[in-house]
């Protein structure tokens, strides 16, 4: 897929690795929909998409929410013309152990609450994105692609049970879809990034991102650009379809 003129929702737009796999892509001629549910930050991506080169429009939407996610789709084709791509990249985290005890006595369990405001987001969020990014390429007749930002913890991390398990499920929803939708022209992959240098990772106290780094065989944090250039690969090769890049440097969890 040629990037110049075409149309790549990212859900999680607003920040983190979803702005900056838009400014990537917006610098390779793309229009970005992003997808979001602060208005201010989204402003902001829009300013870096077109200082990057390219255009961006913004839509709120709730991705756990069905009727708000199929709002933003007909709009974002409404508005923008069509739909070529899309990145499941929008994420919570609600980390904790499933059981902690002490001295035999059970002294917190994860909340079902937690647990279930992760699967909304990150697994529910994405088959609803999924499944109206699908429907509009198809009923536009479009080739296109869909990559689901999954994680190297989808092999299963401490203290993240509900996290570990989305981003396993969105990694195997990828390779799903990659097997239904090729036969309308659409290609479908994933991306587990490692320990990336995001902001939220960067407010981190220095010496806990100093021993992260120290776990990582590459001995550094992943830059945020780097994950854009994959995402970049993926939809500019259109033989590529079906898999999961680990993008983690080298560490297994």
């Amino acid at each position: 897929m040629d990037l110049q003129d075409k149309v790549i929702a990212i859900t999680g737009g607003g920040q983190g690795l979803g702005r900056s796999m838009a400014v990537s892509l917006a610098g390779r001629g793309a229009k970005i929909a992003l997808i979001d549910l602060n208005q201010e930050r989204l402003d902001e991506s829009i300013q870096l998409c077109k200082d990057a080169g390219g255009d961006a429009c913004a839509y709120i939407a709730n991705i756990a929410d069905e009727d708000q996610v199929i709002s933003a789709f007909d709009n974002i084709v409404k508005e923008m013309g069509n739909l070529h791509g899309l990145i499941n990249n929008a994420g919570i985290l609600r980390d904790g152990l499933m059981v902690k005890a002490k001295d035999g006595e059970v002294t917190k369990r994860m909340s079902l609450a937690e647990w279930q405001a992760v699967i909304d987001v990150n697994l529910t969020g994405v088959f609803l994105c999924g499944r109206e990014a699908a429907t509009k390429m198809i009923e536009l007749g479009t080739k296109g692609c869909i990559i689901n930002i999954s994680s190297v913890s989808k092999a299963g991390n401490l203290g993240q049970t509900n996290y570990s398990a989305a981003k396993a499920g969105v990694a195997a929803m990828a390779v799903t879809w990659a097997k239904e939708l090729s036969r309308y022209g659409i290609r479908a992959a994933a991306i587990a990034p490692g320990f990336i240098a995001t902001e939220m990772v960067a407010s981190m106290k220095p010496e806990a991102l100093e021993k992260m780094a120290a776990m990582i065989p590459m001995g550094r944090l992943g830059e945020p650009e780097e994950i854009g250039k994959t995402a970049a690969y993926i939809l500019e090769n259109d033989y590529f379809t079906g898999r999961v890049i680990e993008m983690d440097g080298g560490i297994r969890i």
